[in-house]
């Protein structure tokens, strides 16, 4: 006797089923929204007791997607929404690092791919307008993909038309989005942005700093502007980081040099290091 192996599991798949419950016979019980597959009953996800599933969801889509995609580790480009191309007609003092932008997002989108074709430094930006979307345009300028992590806001939002179709992604929490940007973040560059750059900064310091991260070359565009905005001198006196904490951070003023310290941070740590090391774990 001879049994032949499944082609995958012994119980029907998920998919099949939804396309036979497509058109079920029209009476009373079918047309119920009770009678939907749980999982296409849009109604019932969206209520307040599955909000740990939808949290669940928002992990693993672009998470399985991503791998699906090859894509081993990330080049994130964060910045302002309200900064115009430096082409744009619209005069802005800020306009500079659009250029900028665009340009490290060419270096970085230029990394080669891996013998089997897995790749490195992919663009992750925002997938908005401005900073973001200069980011995206930067790895189209080559031919090379890139990842957008849009997220729906009361304000119309829309993906920037450079985002690769097939990586870019909606989210409903602001959690699930900032994690994305770091799960498989190996560089971060920073250009002058608002509230919601300073707080993807911040959480991204503040994993390192505490050890939840390993330690990666994160690039502060604009030193004036960030040494403005944050005390970063005034924190150290103050006695609220140590002085080493300030190693955490590179202030660069145009595309090579970012792209220079990544690849010299690399070169003097190819294994993973850590800021402040865990309980338990060797010096």
């Amino acid at each position: 006797m001879t049994i032949k192996p499944y082609n995958g599991a012994v119980l029907d798949d998920a998919a099949t089923d939804r396309w036979l419950s497509a058109a079920p016979q029209d009476t009373a019980q079918t047309r119920s929204t009770a009678y939907r597959l749980a999982y296409q009953d849009g109604d019932f996800l969206v209520r307040d007791g599955l909000r740990p599933l939808r949290f669940q969801m928002e992990l693993l889509k672009p998470e399985m997607l991503l791998d699906d995609a090859g894509i081993l580790s990330t080049f994130v480009i964060y910045g302002s929404a309200r900064i115009p191309a430096d082409d744009s007609g619209t005069p802005h003092s800020m306009s500079r690092h659009y250029a900028e932008a665009r340009a490290l997002a060419r270096l970085a989108g230029g990394f080669p791919p891996e013998a089997d074709g897995k790749r490195h430094f992919v663009v992750c930006s925002g997938g908005g307008p401005s900073i973001m979307e200069a980011a995206n345009r930067g790895a189209a300028d080559i031919g090379s993909t890139s990842i957008g992590l849009n997220i729906v806001l009361p304000m119309e939002q829309v993906p920037n038309a450079f985002v690769s179709p097939d990586l870019c992604f909606q989210f409903h929490y602001f959690a699930l989005r900032k994690m994305h940007f770091i799960l498989r973040a190996r560089a971060v560059a920073v250009f002058p942005g608002g509230f919601g750059t300073l707080d993807e900064l911040f959480d991204l310091l503040t994993l390192m700093q505490t050890g939840k991260m390993a330690v990666i070359p994160v690039l502060l565009f604009d030193e004036p502007f960030w040494r403005k905005v944050i005390g970063f001198d005034a924190l150290v006196e103050a006695g609220m980081v140590a002085p080493r904490d300030l190693q955490l951070i590179r202030f660069v003023t145009d595309a090579q040099a970012a792209w220079a310290e990544v690849e010299a941070f690399y070169r003097q740590h190819p294994e993973p290091v850590w800021h402040k090391r865990a309980p338990g774990k060797a010096a």
